[in-house]
C-alpha cells in the first residue's frame, strides 16, 4: 500500500503551512485502523493539503495515493477518502483564468494549472469509483455518486449506473445522493439533460417512497425549472406528509464530513428521523429562486405542520427566503412568533433569531414576543441581557434577542424590559442600539441611560462601553446627562479618541441649546485634526448656539482639493444637515460633484440640494450614482423624497426599483442583520418620493 510514497521528496512540496514533509504521515494515517488517527489525518489534509479548497504541488502528489487508499477495501472510512478527491478534482477553470495575467510573484500565490492538473488527474483515475456504488460499506456508498457525476469522464456511462444502482440501492440516504447525481449530471450535460428530466419527473409519480419522490422533484426543478409541476406546493406538503407518518428509519448517519462540520449536523440531526428533508428542501427553493409565492407557500404549509422538525427547517429556510426578496411575509413572520410558545428550545431559539433580524416586519409577531419577555425567564439566577455570543437553548441570551426584535419592531412593549436590562452589570449593545426605533416611547429610559453612563470607566475601552449609551441618550433627548456627556468628551483616552469624540459631540448637537455647557469644547474641537470630528464640532455649536457664522469656514475648508474623501464626505454631510441656513457653501460643494470617489459625488450632491434647493445640478450626479452602486441607493432615494416634484426625472428608476423582487443589496457570499431593514428604508423612501411627486 502507498507504493512509491518514499520515493516523492515531500519536503521540497508545499501546503498551507509550509514544506509538506508531514504528509506522508496523513497519508499513512488515513490507512490507519485506529479511528481517531484517521479522523485526524482527514483532518490534516483538509486543513493542510486542501486547505480552504486550495489545491497545492503536494496536493497533486497526493492524488494517486488517495486513489490507491479508496480502491482498497481494507481501508476503513474510504467514504471521506472519496469526498477529498471529489472536492480536490472539482474545480475546472475551463481555460477561464489566463495564466499570465496571475501575479507569479505573489509568495501565496497558487497557479491557475494546478486545479486544472488536479482535475485531470483525479478524472483520469476515475474508473475506481465505478466499483464504489456496490461497496459493502454504506458510507462509500453515499459519496461515491457525487464524485462519478462530478469527475468521471463518461458522464452517459456513469448516468446509466446510478439509474440501475437506484433499483437495487436499500439504503434511504444513499438512494437520495444517486438522485441527486442524476440531477448535477443533467446541469453538466446538455446533451443528457432531456433525458435525464425525463427520468425524473416519472421519478416523481413513481411508486417511490415519499423521500425519494420529493428528491427527484428538488432536482427536476433544478434542472429543468419550466417542468416543475403548478401544483408542487400541494405535492411537496402531501409528500412531508407521508414522510412524517411513515415508519421510523434507522438512526441516520453524521455521514464523513470531519471536524467541526460533522460536530454541527450530528447537533442539527439530534432527534429527527428524516434530517434529510431538509436538505432537499434547501435545493427545492433554491430552484423555485425567485417564485417567491410558491416558496412562500412551501414554508406557511410547514410552519403549520405538527411535526416540530418541519416548522424548524421552516424557519430555516424563511431567512433565506426573506433576505433575498421583497414579498408580503405577515403570515409568515406571525406563524414564526408563534412558535415561541413551544416547548422545544430549539425551535424557541430558531423564532427568536429570525425574528430579530426584521426590524419593521416583525409587527405580526410582537404579540407573541411580548407573551415570550412576560414569562419569567428560565435561569432566573442568571444575568437576563448580558453580551453573550452563544447563549444555552431557552436561556438568557434567548430572552435577549427576543427583546431585541420587540425593540426594533418599534413597539413600546419593550421599554420596562429594556429598563430592568439597564440595571444589569452588563447589557447587550445592540439592545441600546435599538432604542431609537422606539421614538418616544424610550424616553423613560433617559435616567438610567444616564447613570450608567456615569459608571463607565475612562479607559482604553471607552468607545467600545460609551458609544452605544451615548447613541441611545442622543435618540431620547437626554438632556440631563449633559454632565456624563461632558466626562466622557474631556476624558476620552488616545485609544479611539477621535471616535469618542465624535459620539459624544453627536449626542450634545441632540440635545439642542441645552447643551451650553459643551461651547468651549466644541469650538475648540473644531480645529480637530479629524475631519470627522471637527464636522461634528460644528454641528453641535449650530444645534446650540444657531451660528452658522462660527461654523461654515470649518466645513467649507474640509471640501478642498487636497482633503480626503472620508473628509469631504463628513463635510458635507454636516452642511446637509444645517440646510438652507448654510446656502452660501454651495459653490464649494460643486467640486465633489465630479470626485472620482462616489461617496463624494453622492454626499455633495445631496448636500448641494439641502443648503440650496438646485435639484438641476444635484440630480444628475444622483441619478449617476444610483446606476453605479446599488449600496447608496437608500441615501440617494431619501434625497429624492425629499426634492419631491423637482425630482420628477427620477421618476423611472424609482419604480423600476419598486417592480424589483429581489432586495437591492443581496451578496453572493455573506449578510448583514441589518439587510432586510435596510432593504425596507429603500422601498420606503422610493413609495414617498414618487407620492411627493404626484402632489399639486
Amino acid at each position: 500500500m502507498l507504493t512509491g510514497i518514499e520515493e516523492v521528496d515531500w519536503a521540497s512540496l508545499g501546503h498551507a503551512y509550509g514544506p509538506a514533509d508531514d504528509v506522508p504521515g496523513m497519508l499513512r494515517g488515513l490507512a490507519s485502523s485506529d479511528p481517531s488517527e484517521r479522523e485526524l489525518a482527514l483532518d490534516g489534509m483538509y486543513g493542510a493539503v486542501h486547505h480552504q479548497g486550495d489545491v497545492y504541488d503536494s496536493t497533486l502528489a497526493c492524488i494517486p495515493f488517495l486513489l490507491e487508499l479508496v480502491a482498497d477495501p481494507e481501508v476503513q472510512d474510504r467514504g471521506g477518502i472519496v469526498e477529498l478527491l471529489t472536492s480536490i478534482g472539482g474545480i475546472d477553470l475551463s481555460g477561464e483564468e489566463e495564466l499570465d495575467e496571475l501575479d507569479m510573484d505573489d509568495e501565496e500565490f497558487i497557479p491557475a494549472a494546478n486545479y486544472a492538473m488536479a482535475a485531470s488527474a483525479v478524472a483520469a483515475g476515475a474508473d475506481v469509483f465505478l466499483g464504489l456504488v456496490g461497496d459493502p460499506d454504506p458510507e462509500v456508498r453515499l459519496a461515491a455518486p457525487c464524485a462519478l457525476a462530478s469527475l468521471h469522464p463518461d458522464p452517459a456511462r456513469v448516468l446509466t449506473l446510478l439509474r440501475e444502482r437506484l433499483t437495487v440501492e436499500c439504503d434511504t440516504e444513499v438512494r437520495l445522493a444517486l438522485v441527486e447525481a442524476v440531477g448535477r449530471i443533467a446541469r453538466r450535460h446538455e446533451s443528457l439533460r432531456d433525458e435525464t428530466v425525463e427520468w425524473l419527473g416519472w421519478l416523481t409519480r413513481a411508486a417511490q417512497s415519499p423521500g425519494l419522490r420529493l428528491a427527484a422533484l428538488a432536482q427536476l426543478a433544478r434542472c429543468a425549472p419550466a417542468e416543475v409541476p403548478d401544483d408542487v406546493v400541494e405535492r411537496v406538503t402531501g409528500l412531508l406528509d407521508e414522510v412524517r407518518t411513515a415508519p421510523p428509519e434507522p438512526d441516520a448517519r453524521p455521514g464523513t464530513a470531519v471536524g467541526q462540520v460533522r460536530e454541527l449536523f450530528e447537533e442539527r440531526s439530534t432527534g429527527r428521523p428524516t434530517p434529510w428533508t431538509d436538505e432537499l428542501l434547501r435545493t427545492l427553493h433554491t430552484a423555485l429562486d425567485d417564485r417567491v409565492e410558491e416558496r412562500t407557500a412551501l414554508i406557511l404549509a410547514q410552519l403549520r405542520s405538527p411535526d416540530r422538525c418541519q416548522r424548524l427547517d421552516a424557519i430555516w429556510l424563511c431567512g433565506g427566503l426573506i433576505r433575498v426578496w421583497r414579498g408580503r411575509y405577515e403570515e409568515v413572520v406571525r406563524l414564526v412568533g408563534a412558535q415561541l410558545a413551544d416547548p422545544e428550545p430549539r425551535l424557541r431559539e430558531a423564532a427568536t433569531s429570525f425574528l430579530e433580524g426584521l426590524f419593521e416586519l416583525t409587527g405580526p409577531a410582537t404579540d407573541a414576543l411580548a407573551a415570550r419577555l412576560a414569562r419569567r425567564p428560565d435561569r432566573p439566577e442568571r444575568p437576563e441581557w448580558a453580551e453573550r455570543p452563544e447563549g444555552p437553548p431557552g436561556g438568557p441570551d434567548g430572552r435577549a434577542r427576543a427583546l431585541l426584535a420587540l425593540a426594533r419592531s418599534g413597539d413600546a412593549r419593550a421599554v420596562p424590559p429594556l429598563a430592568r436590562a439597564l440595571v444589569e452589570p452588563d447589557v447587550r449593545r445592540d439592545l441600546l442600539y435599538a432604542v431609537p426605533t422606539l421614538g418616544p416611547a424610550a424616553a423613560p429610559l433617559a435616567p438610567l441611560l444616564r447613570r450608567r453612563l456615569a459608571r463607565v470607566d475612562l479607559d482604553d475601552r471607552l468607545y467600545e462601553h460609551a458609544a452605544p449609551l451615548l447613541f441611545a441618550l442622543a435618540s431620547v433627548r437626554g438632556v440631563q446627562a449633559v454632565p456624563e456627556v461632558l466626562r466622557v468628551l474631556r476624558g476620552a483616552p488616545p485609544n479611539r479618541r477621535d471616535w469618542v469624540q465624535e459620539a459624544a459631540l453627536t449626542a450634545m448637537a441632540a440635545f439642542g441649546p441645552a447643551a451650553r455647557a459643551v461651547i468651549p469644547d466644541a469650538r475648540a474641537l473644531l480645529e480637530s485634526e479629524a475631519a470627522a470630528v471637527s464636522a461634528q464640532a460644528a454641528l453641535t455649536l449650530w444645534s446650540v448656539e444657531g451660528d452658522r457664522e462660527a461654523v461654515l469656514p470649518t466645513l467649507t475648508g474640509w471640501l478642498g482639493p487636497d482633503a480626503t474623501a472620508p473628509d469631504r464626505c463628513a463635510a458635507a454631510q454636516a452642511l446637509g444637515t444645517i440646510g438652507p441656513a448654510a446656502a452660501r457653501s454651495a459653490p464649494a460643494l460643486l467640486p465633489g460633484l465630479t470626485c472620482r470617489d462616489l461617496w463624494v459625488r453622492v454626499r455633495s450632491a445631496a448636500a448641494l440640494w439641502r443648503v440650496s434647493g438646485d435639484a438641476v445640478t444635484a440630480l444628475p450626479v444622483l441619478l449617476d450614482a444610483w446606476e453605479e452602486n446599488r449600496y447608496a441607493r437608500v441615501d440617494i432615494a431619501e434625497s429624492l423624497a425629499e426634492m419631491g416634484p423637482a425630482a420628477l426625472e427620477a421618476r423611472g428608476v424609482i419604480r423600476a426599483e419598486l417592480d424589483r423582487k429581489r432586495r437591492h443589496n443581496v451578496r453572493e457570499s455573506g449578510y448583514s442583520s441589518h439587510d432586510v431593514h435596510e432593504d425596507e428604508k429603500l422601498v420606503t423612501f422610493c413609495r414617498a418620493a414618487l407620492d411627493r411627486m404626484d402632489r399639486p
